[in-house]
């Protein structure tokens, strides 16, 4: 029996070559298939019979024929989105599974749950899993899913660390969470074999617990089962059928297997580490990559029993309640990737690299130090998928109607398998989740990222090392980077760009006065034989980032918005989406499609939402319609009849453009979308001398008698042709160039020359955050969600009620309108000047009634500003007298400041400023 301390002088003593050890990045991982079985905690519950392969002896039932959803995978969410389909009442539902239930990953997993998490969304997924199998299975089947609630305990040992836990703690009161933050003596008490000397302190939330895959999975076939839908085990998937509609639209046919095939428009993907495979069978990109995960079982430790739970983030290491022993794992900086995934696997493990799992033992041993005279009982080392953001894969591929993705879940399968299977199931009987679940959408991915291998590799490898890090809200990603980058720029870095990472493309985030700060070739942090940079700029710039106070930079940020108030800035805005929507029935798509009325007179802008079925809003964008041509130009297709010309933000134009292009397939509109996103680049300049600024530039009046405010023209600036929209997304005067890429940087020069006797500088979206938010516009993704109403967010302008006019979406909204709102998006200031990010409790009269979605520093009013929705606790509709009535507060890390509610921006709350009125 070798302990933990035996096992790490003998990894320090004889260190070993790992699969990875010495190579370049392209080859990092172990190539080598499963080894023998191991002794784990649930062998004996999943694993009955050792004979024969039973997969040899056939399907443990017959195939059906047809069905009307067909889940591959039976691992925790293959289990949960069947158990889900079959409640909201899905008839025909099928799970295939190439094995038997849980044989993939889901068998050898630690089963934790964690409630708190730095997302409202995700803190209510887990929060459906946990009534799930807590108590929800167990009332339903008689059965118990081996749920254990013995607590969980966040290990702080650093100021910044606790700050985030308490950051947690105020979000779980908006949820009802209980979570306390805890002394190094309190925890001492809670949990007498802890070391805490060197702890700030803990957050212990004691309604935390551990689930077994087993007994879950198990529970949920039967229950299932028993609402009609069919559990088929040892009948692996061969292939996805396929067809062509007559729009040349792909669409799911069927399933094929070893056992025969399966008519069916819809199919699940919960394969696991094997979505890949499977999505290469329906010519699905899925951008997820197979790692080795791994834990060790301890001996019996007494005095252990009952003790909550331990996450010590910052010595990447968790002890998880075994009985009377601890499981410990952790995620390392240098994990070994599984290249060649075996389809012949079942029920196994590889051989733990001690190597590379040392640093979990050093981090235990400290954590609780009788482990350094425990036995190890057996190790686990099996194959987990992990994706570019560590974030699940969701909801229905673009490349083929009718597959959905339910994959790529990081370790967390157990975890948020309740939440997601349900949003899964609504996905597909509703077209829509419940919730907000763009963060996990497949959509969320440019197509042109998703099938990149070094893109895949890199951001999955960079997301799993920094798992455990503190989540602070302005990190930047230092994998993946360079992928897509605008014309402007090499332009931008000389002049000390400091470059955000939006799905692939480089935008502007501030500008540093001592010089460029470029981004370099990912160096895996050292890992894997790769030397990590030294001096590097960027990094140091981006480690300025890791505070929950105001960063070093911020008077940088200020001097930006400040000059964009006072004078006038140019933003790049070049990676926004740029899209074309013109055809037969392009005006009865537009009609459709956005929530107000774009078909308006040629030369027209129009500020507008696109709603989902619910009511949600599933984007805000602007719309100009544009004039007939026969002749194609850079700027605009050649079409008759009707055009329009969209603008998106960049880091949600591939979910634009999934959305619309669904719609126009369900509603078989005749018209073509066309993407020139790369094609154009565009800047904006803004501010009181803007318009100065621009008639140098521009061949044309810029009056507001010629040029009024939401139009658009042809125009040339410098010599070029451009099409100039008179906008602002920051509350000024100011103007769009919309510009062919060739001619980007010469009429970029051009305005920078132009502006700079009236004060033009350079400024990021660091400042169009604090400027967009000071003058009360919406984010979406943010302020804005597909669980979100137009009504709520205070957009009811952008919605054509008031014409007879049917749109997507308006009879949810017509509803809503009718039934009273029940909550509302609304604006706080605060007199202390301290910084908020967004998930901060608020409170109404001593009541939580909602948190902080998007906060930062308004400038021009020198106060913090926050932005969240708020409902009455007691039920009724939000109305505004109820707004106007409250006395608020907002919880910043367990303290509350008093707040002011706004109706109205609290910067020109009467829009003289876009006017052109100073």
């Amino acid at each position: 029996m070798a302990s933990l301390s035996r096992a790490l002088r003998v990894a320090a003593a004889h260190p070993r070559q790992s699969p990875t050890r010495g190579m370049r990045p392209c080859n990092l991982s172990s190539a080598a298939g499963p080894t023998a079985e191991k002794s784990v905690p649930y062998q004996r519950t999943l694993k009955e019979g050792q004979g024969t392969s039973v997969v040899a002896q056939g399907p443990s039932r017959p195939l059906p024929s047809t069905a009307n959803v067909v889940v591959i995978g039976g691992g925790s969410l293959g289990c949960q989105t069947l158990y889900h389909l079959a409640k909201l009442g899905m008839s025909g539902a099928v799970l295939l599974e190439r094995e038997r239930l849980t044989s993939g990953t889901t068998w050898h997993t630690a089963g934790l749950l964690w409630q708190l998490q730095p997302s409202d969304v995700e803190v209510e997924l887990l929060a459906h899993t946990r009534r799930v199998v807590s108590r929800e299975l167990e009332e339903e089947t008689g059965l118990h899913t081996g749920w254990i609630q013995n607590g969980g305990l966040f290990i702080a040992s650093n100021r910044q660390r606790l700050d985030e836990y308490k950051r947690l703690m105020s979000l779980g009161k908006v949820y009802g969470v209980e979570s306390h933050v805890l002394s190094p003596a309190e925890t001492k008490t809670l949990y007498p074999l802890m070391n805490v000397d060197d702890l700030y302190g803990t957050l212990y939330v004691p309604h935390d617990g551990t689930m077994d895959p087993a007994g879950t999975c198990t529970t949920l076939a039967r229950a299932a089962s028993a609402r009609g839908a069919q559990v088929i085990e040892n009948c692996p998937v061969t292939g996805i059928r396929v067809w062509t509609d007559d729009f040349g639209v792909r669409r799911v046919a069927g399933v094929e297997t070893q056992h025969g095939s399966i008519q069916t428009p819809c199919v699940v993907n919960c394969a696991g580490v094997w979505a890949s495979a499977v999505g290469r069978m329906a010519g699905v990109k899925v951008p997820l990559v197979a790692m080795h995960h791994a834990y060790v079982v301890t001996e019996r430790i007494e005095g252990i029993q009952n003790m909550p739970n331990v996450r010590d983030h910052d010595a990447s290491v968790y002890l998880r309640l075994q009985g009377d022993a601890l499981s410990v794992g952790g995620y390392e900086a240098n994990p070994i990737f599984w290249e060649e995934v075996s389809d012949k696997f079942a029920f196994g493990l590889f051989d733990l690299d001690w190597e590379v799992f040392t640093q979990h033992i050093e981090g235990a041993i400290n954590r609780v130090p009788v482990l350094e005279k425990t036995g190890i009982k057996s190790t686990v080392c099996g194959p987990e998928s992990f994706t570019p953001d560590h974030k699940p894969l969701m909801g229905e591929a673009p490349e083929l109607r009718g597959f959905f993705l339910g994959c790529g879940f990081n370790s967390a399968g157990m975890m948020l398998g309740g939440g997601c299977g349900q949003e899964l199931a609504h996905w597909i009987i509703r077209g829509r989740p419940e919730k907000d679940m763009h963060g996990y959408d497949i959509r969320r991915f440019h197509h042109s990222l998703t099938d990149h291998p070094r893109w895949i590799r890199e951001r999955s490898h960079e997301s799993y090392a920094k798992n455990y890090s503190v989540v602070f809200p302005h990190d930047e990603p230092l994998a993946g980077r360079n992928m897509r980058r605008d014309p402007l720029h090499e332009e931008l870095l000389g002049q000390g760009c400091v470059f955000q990472e939006r799905h692939g493309w480089e935008r502007p985030g501030w500008f540093h006065p001592r010089g460029p700060a470029p981004v370099l070739e990912y160096d895996y942090y050292g890992a894997y034989g790769s030397r990590a940079h030294e001096d590097y700029a960027y990094r140091r710039l981006l480690a300025d980032e890791y505070t929950f106070a105001f960063p070093p930079h911020h008077d940088a940020i200020k001097k930006e918005c400040l000059a964009c108030r006072g004078a006038a800035a140019v933003f790049d805005m070049s990676y926004f989406g740029k899209f074309y929507l013109v055809g037969l029935d392009a005006r009865k798509a537009a009609d459709w499609l956005f929530s107000a009325d774009v078909s308006r007179t040629p030369g027209s802008t129009v500020y507008t939402c696109m709603l989902n079925h619910r009511g949600g809003t599933e984007s805000d964008l602007t719309v100009s319609r544009l004039a007939p041509s026969h002749q194609a130009s850079p700027l605009a297709p050649a079409f008759e009849g009707d055009g329009y010309y969209l603008a998106v933000g960049g880091a949600v134009a591939q979910h634009n453009w999934s959305h619309i292009t669904t719609v126009l397939q369900d509603q078989k509109f005749q018209c073509q979308l066309i993407d020139s996103s790369e094609d154009l680049g565009m800047i904006s300049i803004q501010g009181p001398a803007s318009r100065a600024i621009l008639q140098e530039v521009l061949d044309a009046d810029l009056s507001n008698e010629a040029f009024p405010f939401s139009t658009h023209k042809l125009l040339r600036a410098a010599g070029h042709l451009v099409r100039a929209m008179r906008l602002s997304f920051v509350g000024e005067l100011g103007w769009e160039l919309h510009i062919p890429k060739a001619s980007c940087v010469p009429v970029y020069r051009a305005v920078m020359a132009a502006g700079a006797k009236h004060g033009l500088i350079n400024a990021g979206y660091r400042a169009i955050d604090s400027l967009s938010i000071e003058k009360g516009y919406r984010h979406w993704h943010v302020d804005l969600r597909p669980d979100d109403s137009p009504l709520e967010a205070g957009l009811a302008f952008t919605c054509k009620l008031k014409s007879p006019v049917p749109f997507l979406g308006r009879e949810a909204l017509e509803q809503q309108r009718a039934a009273g709102l029940r909550r509302r998006l609304v604006c706080f200031t605060m007199e202390d000047k301290v910084p908020m990010f967004g998930l901060e409790a608020i409170w109404r009269n001593g009541q939580v009634v909602g948190h902080v979605r998007r906060a930062d520093f308004g400038f021009a009013i020198d106060k913090t500003i926050a932005c969240g929705y708020i409902h009455d606790p007691s039920g009724g509709p939000v109305s505004l007298d109820f707004v106007k009535s409250g006395d608020y507060a907002l919880e910043r890390m367990g303290v509350t400041y008093g707040a002011r509610a706004h109706l109205k921006s609290p910067f020109d709350p009467n829009n003289k400023r876009v006017k052109g009125i100073y």
